[in-house]
């Protein structure tokens, strides 16, 4: 895989790679910073995933161009 053919979301997964040396800390330092940069990584993950998933085209609200743009006439 090439950065180039490479997903948003897909990169984004690599974000966890990431919790590997918190886990590493957690368990040679401290427990509890340990888990809270897991917590910290997991809410990053999950937000960089959701950002980078795809959107839809339509919402179905019906407004087009011309439609509800607050205009008389």
């Amino acid at each position: 895989m090439t950065l180039e053919t490479a997903t948003p979301r897909r990169v984004a997964a690599v974000a966890l790679l990431a919790i590997v040396p918190v886990f590493v800390y957690g368990s040679t330092h401290s427990a509890v910073a340990g888990l809270v940069s897991a917590i910290n990584v997991l809410l990053i993950y999950g937000s960089l995933y959701v950002a980078f998933s795809p959107v839809e085209e339509s919402h179905g609200h019906g407004h087009g161009p011309a439609e509800g743009n607050g205009t008389t006439g």
